[in-house]
């Protein structure tokens, strides 16, 4: 069977070996089919693949020797786990039981209740509350009285802990009511939260979050300030994306504060459109590189070096600025980390807010098909993986920000003082109109004590945070 040890890579119409010869000569039992389809994709794709003996290209002489090394797995979950480095090196890969639901993560369709929220430790104990970061527009949440900064502190009565809030917030459970309570914090930076009496039930409905949140124009004497909060990375909202520069274009806008600080990712090629959008004047230099695993790499370089990398675009509305302001925080992932470290070799980037999660790698998605694309999937389940593939750097070669990137002014968010999304005195977006308009105004002082998020509604589901190159 030696002409199934060859596959088309996803996204570029190549022809590259698997790993191990002469798979051929034994079959393979249909129960062990997703399992066979887990090894070979690991095998062929995954960016660690080098650092995994058990994905090693020589590992196995022939089908049935992988064959019995299946069998050991009770499930294709727990061989995908093995598969994998240590989670402090890969925190991203993800396997999924139905590529249905993982193709609507990835374009922001999800059952949601629309409440989109962080999550932090009461003064550095188990203890755990939430706080709303914002809500989703056509939500049920957006039909309840429930608005950005409210605090709640347990679900259904339970007060949120280290060991109940995954279970409590993250249930398959359709409803639920969040108890909430007030915030208060100290000369001494401790906090104090005390429920109040309010609760809030919240459902679950499918429910597709246009990224956009919010775009505006603030006019500030001579300069007309664009102001965009954008969540998510989704090509299916990319035409809308065009057409808000294409207003920014038509009202003057001298100046564009971008906000990611809710933004865990989403799409290369989108990403790269974003790019292409805040400037104008690059098209078709390089904006990022590419790099794979050893022997695609290899591939790519001889046959089609121009895949591996993703150039600004023209054809958008575009302002053409030498200059952008970015917000962020811990949330702030992969794609938005692409934009801000790509961008910067072009133009001044003024990084306002919080250091972003740290994620320089991106994935694809692989079904179980004979060119792992979801053209002719195999029938007989709908198991799908997203596992990380390449890394990805700026047009110089940097891309070693796995502990996040650094702002240009720190300002982590102040439950104390959040202020609305889009106002000119919200915190974040204050600092940035100060900075174009040069007033000198300087920057809040921050707390000796800065509780930062320890994880939010997008990161609890890696799939959330992902960066990945599209078909």
């Amino acid at each position: 069977m030696k002409n199934l040890l060859k596959t088309f890579l996803l996204l570029f119409i190549f022809v590259l070996p698997l790993g191990c010869e002469d798979m051929d000569d034994n079959a393979i039992p249909s129960s062990l089919a997703v399992k066979d389809f887990v090894w070979k994709g690991m095998n062929l794709y995954y960016l660690w693949q080098g650092n995994v003996p058990d994905l090693a290209d020589n590992r196995f002489a022939n089908q049935n020797e992988l064959n019995n090394f299946l069998e050991d797995f009770e499930t294709p979950e727990t061989l995908f786990s093995a598969l994998r480095v240590n989670n402090s090196i890969d925190r991203f890969s993800v396997i999924y039981s139905d590529y249905d639901v993982l193709e609507g993560v990835l374009s922001g369709n999800t059952l949601n209740n629309g409440m989109d929220f962080g999550l932090k430790h009461i003064n550095g104990t188990t203890s755990v509350f939430g706080w709303v970061r914002y809500i989703i527009p056509n939500s049920d949440a957006a039909t309840k009285d429930i608005q950005r900064g409210d605090i709640f502190y347990a679900v259904n009565g339970i007060p949120l802990t280290d060991d109940n809030y995954r279970s409590l917030l993250f249930s398959n459970d359709q409803t639920y009511t969040v108890n909430l309570a007030d915030y208060s914090i100290d000369s001494n930076d401790f906090v104090t939260i005390t429920p109040n009496g309010q609760s809030v039930t919240l459902t679950k409905t499918p429910l597709a979050e246009n990224p956009i949140l919010l775009s505006t124009v603030i006019p500030q004497g001579a300069r007309n300030v664009g102001y965009l909060m954008y969540n998510g990375f989704y090509s299916n909202y990319e035409t809308q994306l065009n057409t808000v520069f294409g207003n920014f274009q038509s009202q003057n806008v001298t100046d564009l504060v971008l906000d990611l600080r809710y933004n865990s990712g989403g799409s290369v090629n989108t990403a790269t459109k974003l790019a292409s959008m805040i400037t104008g004047q690059f098209t078709g230099q390089i904006f990022a590189k590419q790099q794979w695993n050893a022997k695609a790499q290899a591939y790519f370089e001889e046959n089609n070096p121009g895949s591996l990398t993703n150039k600004f675009v023209g054809g958008l509305n575009s302002l053409n600025l030498n200059k952008v302001y970015i917000l962020t925080s811990k949330a702030s992932a992969s794609a938005s980390e692409l934009v801000i470290n790509c961008l910067k070799p072009y133009i001044d980037v003024v990084q306002i807010g919080d250091v972003t999660t740290g994620k320089n790698v991106g994935s694809i998605t692989l079904y179980d098909s004979p060119t792992f694309a979801k053209q002719n999937v195999n029938p007989r389940h709908k198991y799908a993986m997203q596992p990380i593939v390449l890394k990805i750097v700026d047009k110089n070669g940097f891309g070693d920000y796995t502990s996040g990137i650094a702002p240009t002014m720190p300002l982590p968010e102040n439950l104390a003082n959040l202020g609305i999304l889009g106002n000119v005195d919200e915190p974040l977006l204050n600092v940035a109109i100060n900075q174009i308009i040069s007033s000198g105004k300087r920057v809040p002082q921050l707390p000796n004590v800065v509780a930062r998020d320890f994880t939010d509604a997008k990161a609890i589901n890696p799939l959330q945070s992902e960066m990945y190159i599209e078909r």
